[in-house]
């Protein structure tokens, strides 16, 4: 009788129905979710190594030009920052080209050429004593070692999360997924350089 008052379409797709019901909760206890989460966050813990080597990047204009007012004539260095900084912002490197070796190494290879400027610049200031008193490099100097401190922990975050995800794709159940479902998901590339080994710019002046 309940049957009779359906309509016709709602009984066709019972059987299906009944089907997702029973699957569904089957499929997220074999780990049918694993890959798509585990990427996701890969690709939000890079998102947040963008943004802190972005606050970088918005912090050394004020830095260039607040070391050139003591420093003129360091112009070779002073330039060299400036050409590095307009390298590391044209080579971007979006969540979804992580799994791009040769792209993945041009951003790092950006950023690691930004630092080394970056560190170079910051010698130089210890001949400068008037400039390693000025307030606004003192400012300058507190917010570019926050941000080098972010950086560390951001990659670190993301190399984690990368590992994470990279084993996922390996190793079963979840291999059965990648395999038959996820066919497009490929191994995200990961910094090549140990956290422990990354040269950062000194910044205390004490």
């Amino acid at each position: 009788m309940f049957a009779q008052c359906l309509p016709r379409p709602s009984i066709r797709a019972l059987p299906a129905f009944l089907l997702m019901v029973i699957i569904l909760p089957l499929l997220a206890g074999c780990g049918y979710n694993t890959i798509p989460t585990q990427e996701e966050r890969a690709k939000a813990a890079w998102s947040e190594v963008l943004n802190q080597y972005q606050r970088r990047a918005d912090l050394i204009p004020n830095l260039v030009e607040t070391v050139r007012g003591y420093a003129s004539h360091e112009k070779e260095t002073l330039d060299s920052v400036v050409e590095a900084r307009a390298k590391a912002t044209q080579t971007t490197l979006p969540p979804d080209a992580l799994n791009d070796p040769q792209k993945f190494k041009a951003f790092q290879d950006s950023q690691s050429g930004l630092t080394s400027a970056l560190s170079r610049l910051l010698a130089i200031t210890e001949n400068y004593p008037d400039l390693k008193a000025n307030q606004n490099f003192l400012a300058l100097q507190a917010q570019l070692e926050g941000t080098e401190n972010r950086i560390a922990v951001a990659r670190r975050d993301y190399i984690e999360a990368v590992r994470v995800y990279n084993t996922t794709l390996k190793t079963f159940p979840s291999i059965l997924w990648a395999k038959l479902w996820f066919t497009d998901a490929q191994p995200f590339q990961n910094f090549t350089v140990p956290e422990d080994k990354i040269q950062v710019p000194k910044v205390n002046f004490n």
